[in-house]
């Protein structure tokens, strides 16, 4: 069930897109418009620059105060046919020359003249236009006179009208256009998210009755493979954890069922007549080891629960894994002296853990090396820790080979090659499982091999 809050990935990557795309609009606009600007800023000093060429032209043919005075009316036969634009003419004297009357333009324009800079000035009169002008000082052929002091202006009215108008058009055509590929990125999400919902459909019909159904591949783009890929494992991991909790099912039943069994019998029998004391004492006799078989599955279920959990937790110490070896031995050697196999051990090492722990692990291994070793057969048990940073610890014995694709899984619970290899003891199944899961607990590692009529099983511990 999705929570409430969470967006969908199709509402992120079209907030995503569009955003992306808005972004890219918006510095879009701004940019044409900055040009648009520039534009008639350019077209503005064109024309203001032609007319200032102009009157520098017209001054330089004055030469008398006469021709000076007569200079207003070929200006304005020049000016005719430019509405905005404004012309002012200064004498050398700093008298009014065109127009006649008192000139419009702001007197910080005129100044300008005077820093020999031709820079354009923007200015807002009281009406509320702005205007663009330019001034600068043009010399006469008058001997002796100073330079007139010229300034052309020009009114933006109509540029900031049209400028206005294109804006609106602009972010509106801006704004659609960013709803446009809102859009269009909604549709793109939910066509390049297709095949994660068929990812999903095809996930939705896998139950635990059918773990052996496998994502297609053939379909699924090339970045949703690797998902495919991984749900793929998973669902192999699953299944195998299906079979094996089923088979250890059927397993802890069969094993729990034979003592239970032996109770149940025994204990009817026992109470279908009066029995002698004695006959009391060795039915109860015979119970208890049924209830001690019992006691030891729980226990053993019991420690391998913790460890799927993590919960076990050794005590640290040095242990000497040689002295632990030598004490089991002397356990085992009547037992193999009984059968007939040869007991023997080598090496040295000692790793920082839980004594009782290891011991158990060593102790299982030999419990099932004595176990499966045929009469004459011999085991060999090796400590070497010239690594450095591992011990290892290897329990050898002869007998029939172990076919490989047994080996991987001689470490789990209940599981055994074939029946016969149960014949000699009444083991559970469980003390290899146990032993692996002691050697993880101490950050180690069990494995085994078998090759040539030899299996060995072995423990590597951090040193």
């Amino acid at each position: 069930m999705r929570r409430i809050g969470n967006k969908s990935i199709t509402f992120k990557l079209t907030l995503l897109f569009a955003s992306a795309s808005t972004m890219v609009l918006l510095v879009l606009g701004l940019l044409i418009g900055s040009l648009v600007e520039r534009h008639f800023e350019e077209l503005d000093m064109e024309l203001l620059g032609g007319k200032l060429a102009l009157l520098r032209h017209a001054l330089e043919k004055v030469n008398s105060d006469q021709e000076l005075e007569a200079l207003p009316r070929q200006l304005e036969a020049a000016l005719v046919g430019h509405p905005g634009l404004e012309v002012v003419v200064l004498k050398p004297d700093g008298q009014p020359l065109y127009p006649a009357e008192d000139a419009k333009l702001p007197n910080e324009l005129l100044a300008e003249a005077r820093k020999k800079t031709t820079r354009p000035m923007l200015w807002t009169d009281l009406e509320n236009h702005r205007y663009r002008g330019i001034t600068a000082e043009l010399p006469t052929h008058i001997q002796g006179a100073a330079p007139a002091v010229v300034a052309v202006s020009t009114d933006l009215s109509h540029h900031e009208h049209f400028m206005r108008s294109f804006r609106t058009a602009l972010w509106t055509a801006m704004g659609l256009a960013a709803l446009l590929t809102g859009f269009l990125g909604w549709i793109a999400a939910r066509q390049g998210l297709a095949p994660l919902r068929d990812i999903s459909r095809s996930a939705a019909r896998i139950t635990a009755d059918h773990l052996d159904q496998r994502l297609s591949a053939a379909s699924i783009p090339v970045e949703l493979a690797e998902v495919a890929e991984t749900l793929n494992e998973m669902l192999a991991r699953l299944e195998e954890s299906f079979r094996r909790l089923t088979d250890f099912s059927s397993d802890i039943a069969h094993e729990l069922r034979t003592p239970v069994s032996n109770l149940l019998t025994q204990t009817q029998v026992t109470l279908s007549k009066p029995r002698s004391l004695d006959e009391y004492r060795d039915i109860l006799a015979s119970n208890a080891e049924e209830l001690e078989r019992l006691s030891r599955i729980i226990a053993d279920m019991l420690f391998l629960a913790k460890s799927d959990n993590n919960l076990i937790i050794p005590h640290r110490e040095k242990v000497d894994l040689m002295a632990e070896v030598g004490s089991l031995f002397d356990f085992y050697e009547a037992l193999a002296e009984e059968k007939e196999v040869n007991l023997t051990y080598s090496g040295k090492g000692a790793v920082y853990g839980d004594r009782l722990m290891l011991r158990r692990a060593i102790n299982n291994l030999l419990s099932n090396a004595v176990r499966h070793t045929p009469a004459g057969g011999r085991i060999e048990v090796r400590v070497d820790d010239s690594n450095g940073s591992n011990v290892i610890v290897a329990v050898q014995n002869s007998g029939e080979t172990i076919a490989p694709e047994h080996l991987p899984r001689l470490f789990d619970r209940f599981y055994r090659v074939h029946t016969s290899r149960q014949s000699f003891g009444e083991g559970a199944g469980l003390g290899l499982a146990i032993t692996r899961s002691i050697a993880h607990a101490h950050g180690g590692e069990a494995w085994t091999h078998s090759e040539k009529g030899i299996t060995t099983f072995e423990i590597r511990l951090p040193a």
